[in-house]
């Protein structure tokens, strides 16, 4: 017997349900015979994510499909800066990331980094031309609008629980 299951368009749900067909197993018996089974935790996914705008045309389902999207750095860069209260100057940022255990950033890559952002967001952001992630050239600092804070931690805290829906490799170089 073969198993197909295309992690793109199938929920860890039914993958698992599949799986269980293949091996004749019925869900409702197994939890049966396991008397202390866990009771089954549907897992969070983007579709219980909010259609309701936040803030400059955004909404949550927006802000979580830039941050699946987006390349390891520039989710990394943006959880950084939901971290650190939505604010960051230029060399904080390029500090943190030169010596980040899990995805450094060399200094000089970072505008690329902040390209790719802008970038992913023509494609799934608003139509109005909004940033997620905004410049001050002047003052050299990296922030993200306050009314999309909260929905971009929400999206940061659901890529972190789902890693089987981003985007995983870096952009062809």
């Amino acid at each position: 017997m073969q198993l197909s299951i295309d992690t793109r368009t199938d929920t860890y749900e039914q993958a698992i349900v599949g799986v269980q067909a293949a091996y004749g197993l019925n869900p409702a018996t197994v939890g049966s015979s396991w008397p202390d089974a866990p009771a089954a935790v549907p897992r969070p996914g983007p579709e219980s994510l909010s259609g309701e705008g936040l803030g400059l045309g955004w909404t949550d389902r927006m802000l979580f499909d830039t941050i699946a999207a987006v390349v390891p750095g520039a989710r990394a860069m943006l959880r950084r800066l939901v971290d650190v209260g939505g604010t960051a100057s230029y060399k904080e940022v390029q500090d943190h990331f030169a010596v980040h255990s899990e995805t450094p950033i060399d200094p000089k890559r970072i505008g690329g980094t902040v390209t790719s952002i802008r970038a992913v967001r023509h494609r799934v952001g608003p139509d109005n031309r909004s940033n997620l992630l905004e410049r001050d050239d002047r003052r050299c600092i990296y922030w993200i609008e306050p009314a999309l804070r909260e929905g971009l931690k929400g999206a940061v805290d659901l890529a972190d629980a789902r890693p089987d829906l981003l985007r995983q490799e870096p952009a062809d170089s």
